[in-house]
């Protein structure tokens, strides 16, 4: 994506997934692969304003994955690199000092009808910290069905049952 080649899929599910909680995208910006750039960017975002970062790539195990070494080189306090819940076991949460998240996002959240940042983005709009514990407990009933005809919220995906 970054030089072009591949059509951004994410913003887009971003976009639609804050929008129905009436929120906006302020803004995005594509960049490749070098820790300093992307954690100086989360860096300028939040010095402009932002109320959170969402980053998106480069979250899997792969030592080539660059964007879990960025958010911790904001500064930021990290949650957690990694929930029990499918799809999105390798989601990231980070709080910076004056309480503002900072999100890896894994790549299911492009693909997924419903995954661990549907589950989390709710409390992260309402300003409701996320902890380690909370995240742990997504593991009860964090697996989702991939159900024919969706219903969350109503069902069991992230209901620690």
């Amino acid at each position: 994506m970054f030089y072009g080649r591949i059509k951004d899929s994410f913003t887009p599910v971003i976009q639609q997934k804050l929008g129905e909680y009436g929120c906006t995208l302020l803004a995005y910006e594509t960049l490749g692969d070098e820790p300093a750039k992307i954690t100086a960017t989360i860096l300028r975002l939040l010095d402009q304003g932002c109320d959170m970062v969402f980053c998106t790539g480069g979250m899997s195990v792969d030592p080539d994955d660059r964007t879990p070494l960025a958010i911790k080189n904001t500064g930021a306090t990290v949650v957690s690199y990694g929930a029990p819940v499918l799809p999105g076991a390798m989601f990231m949460l980070a709080y910076t000092a004056d309480g503002r998240p900072v999100c890896g996002l894994p790549g299911c959240v492009m693909y997924a009808r419903r995954t661990i940042f549907d589950l989390v983005l709710p409390y992260l709009l309402t300003k409701i910290p996320v902890t380690t514990e909370q995240l742990a407990g997504l593991g009860h009933g964090g697996l989702c069905l991939n159900c024919p005809d969706c219903h969350y919220p109503n069902c069991s995906f992230g209901k620690g049952y």
